[in-house]
């Protein structure tokens, strides 16, 4: 049987990183500073719904509390993600992240479906509510959220898990500012139901935002390819490498942010493993995938073979 040679492309250095792939960067510091200050919104803003009985600030608190829980959740993702890879544990914990940000992401559907229900419902039926003190508490948490959305900004791209911890923030100061518009009309105009409009303007935050994480989280746990790379061109790339007659068994994924990984079956010519042309057609291949598409796989796995291995089936045995 002709034989087989199976490449790994590693192009970056795995002095930090044993699975391979970029290193996560280490936002804890920053994940902690704002866990805590969204930590005293929802202090704040509870005693504040509590004290005026306004469905805007009592969902923009549910709404604080979960950005806390998922800060948190952020923090002990950020802290896993730096733990080094095992035999055990190939990639150690980089997919924590994902997962922190679809757990984030279902309790936010969740809210915003319970306040869009809630703000309907106080539209036919709104209770009165003190702009004033609604008004305190509205810009109480939006300061908050500013500082939180000025700590965050430079690191929001560092991965999912920074990036939902950022959007979170972020939608929270726009919740906080529909409080605050609410709160100005009911003090001028005496119209109570800005109360139930503004809860209605953050579910409408809320709920985009819980559907995209969720989409986006999904396709990385089902292992779909990574968004930009099509298959079907990656394929036809390899085909058009010198001496490569056929690619099959064509998988990619992404392991964490910025880590895409790929493999295929590279079928050549027979005469490549005796001329020498095997490691070239190895560079070759690595190169197409690192270089030509939109995602850069600089993780990448392929088995070059002849057709008569392709075709091989092992005899079954009782």
């Amino acid at each position: 049987m002709t034989g087989m040679s199976v490449g790994h492309s590693h192009s970056h250095s795995h002095a930090s990183d044993p699975a391979g792939g970029s290193a996560p960067g280490d936002f804890r510091r920053r994940l902690l500073l704002v866990f805590l200050l969204t930590l005293c919104i929802v202090i704040a803003q509870a005693a504040g719904a509590w004290w005026t009985g306004s469905l805007a600030l009592l969902t923009d608190t549910a709404h604080a509390l979960v950005d806390a829980s998922g800060l948190l959740l952020a923090l002990i993702a950020g802290s896993l993600m730096l733990k080094p890879a095992t035999t055990n544990r190939t990639w150690g914990y980089r997919r924590i992240e994902v997962i922190a940000a679809l757990v984030q992401a279902a309790v936010l559907a969740v809210v915003g479906i319970y306040t869009a229900v809630e703000g309907v419902r106080r539209l036919f039926l709104p209770p009165e509510v003190p702009g004033t003190e609604l008004l305190v508490f509205g810009v109480i948490g939006l300061v908050a959220n500013v500082l939180g959305i000025v700590i965050l900004a430079s690191s929001r791209d560092g991965n999912f898990n920074m990036r939902a911890a950022f959007l979170e923030v972020l939608n929270d100061a726009l919740g906080s500012f529909g409080v605050i518009v609410a709160a100005v009309i009911i003090e001028f105009t005496g119209f109570y139901r800005a109360d139930a409009l503004a809860g209605l303007f953050i579910a409408a935050l809320i709920l985009p935002r819980a559907v995209k994480l969720l989409r986006e989280t999904t396709a990385v746990l089902m292992e779909y390819a990574p968004e930009g790379l099509d298959l079907a061109e990656v394929r036809q790339h390899l085909i058009e490498v010198d001496h490569v007659k056929d690619v099959h068994d064509l998988h990619a994924s992404t392991v964490a942010t910025g880590l895409p990984v790929l493999s295929a079956h590279i079928v050549v010519e027979e005469s490549c493993f005796y001329d020498g042309h095997a490691l070239d057609i190895l560079q070759g291949v690595r190169q197409c995938v690192a270089d030509h598409f939109e995602v850069s796989v600089q993780h990448s796995t392929f088995q070059l073979e002849t057709e008569e291995v392709r075709h091989f089936a092992p005899e079954k045995h009782a």
